[in-house]
């Protein structure tokens, strides 16, 4: 049973899932956490994650650490969201082990699932098929550190768990024009057509392919859930269960920033995987049920973005 006040090492805690797990920690009455950004401690780093993990010694460990992007950034640098996310789930998990972790929780995405899955995706539908190319470095980076945590339970018998959550937004989120994913790409877009009097918002690709949101808040509240109830070896999804189209949304997010001009699509950008909704019957099964309603949550990520980067 996790203490008040045992030690919790959150990686990433910096980032927009990171900063929501330690808000829903603090919240949940947890005091005792450590953490290190990115230019203390270099998670590529095999020796210097071992001295960290060697001298802070943490009990529970939250994986939300990686290098991340969209479509574009992770089919440009593919080589390097490899590496990074390689080096990152391998140094940390080993560490973790050598050094008495009582359990970890590592954060893996629904893109490890083959691109033509069928819908709703089951967790066990893992490496049934080819993945989708634009973000394979990224999924198969991934899917390593899903076999690690499996691994390292079947050898050694740590309690390392996997949960795999959907597409996610909030606030902290990252909105560079180029290297975003969908949704604050969107909120950047639209707001500044909106600043500069523009009469079109450029989508990429063809605006049909469906995804599913969740709120990073959610996603929080639902590893706090897992790393308190849920001990398996087996991943388990964490989603809402609802999808909408990439047009719907940017229709959605038009409203919400109150853009009035006109949308149109370029269908010579990547569509990415046609449809992507997780079956998030095996969580709900436990207890757990997500909370934010898209068009709630995407007015809060809005009034972040606006007080971010907007003064």
């Amino acid at each position: 049973m996790m203490q008040k006040t045992d030690k919790i090492y959150i990686a990433g805690h910096t980032g927009m899932v990171g900063s929501a797990i330690l808000d829903a920690l603090i919240a949940d009455g947890f005091t005792n956490f450590v953490y290190r950004t990115s230019k203390e401690l270099d998670l590529r780093n095999q020796s210097a994650v071992e001295q960290f993990f060697s001298n802070e010694r943490p009990q529970y460990v939250f994986m939300a650490a990686a290098k991340v992007g969209g479509i574009i950034a992770n089919n440009t640098y593919r080589a390097d969201f490899l590496y990074d996310n390689l080096m990152i789930v391998s140094n940390i998990i080993h560490a973790a082990h050598k050094n008495g972790v009582s359990k970890l929780l590592f954060l893996g995405s629904s893109c490890i699932y083959p691109k033509m899955a069928t819908q709703p995706i089951r967790e066990d539908y893992l490496l049934t098929g080819e993945l989708e190319k634009t973000n394979e470095p990224y999924a198969i980076a991934k899917i390593a550190g899903i076999k690690l945590c499996e691994t390292y339970r079947e050898q050694y018998g740590e309690n390392f768990i996997s949960v795999m959550p959907t597409n996610l937004y909030g606030k902290n989120d990252n909105y560079h024009p180029e290297h975003s994913h969908v949704l604050p790409a969107l909120i950047r877009r639209f707001h500044e057509a909106k600043e500069q009097g523009l009469q079109e918002v450029v989508i990429w690709g063809s605006g049909n392919p469906k995804r599913e949101f969740l709120f990073a808040d959610d996603l929080a509240e639902a590893c706090l859930f897992l790393m308190k109830n849920y001990n398996e070896k087996e991943i388990i999804n964490i989603g809402c269960g609802e999808d909408i189209s990439i047009k719907e949304l940017a229709l959605l997010i038009k409203e919400i920033t109150g853009f009035a001009g006109e949308l149109t699509f370029d269908t010579t950008k990547p569509d990415g995987t046609p449809r992507k909704l997780l079956d998030v019957t095996k969580i709900n099964n436990l207890g757990w049920h997500y909370k934010t309603k898209l068009k709630e949550g995407i007015q809060i990520a809005y009034q972040n973005f606006l007080e971010k980067n907007t003064k």
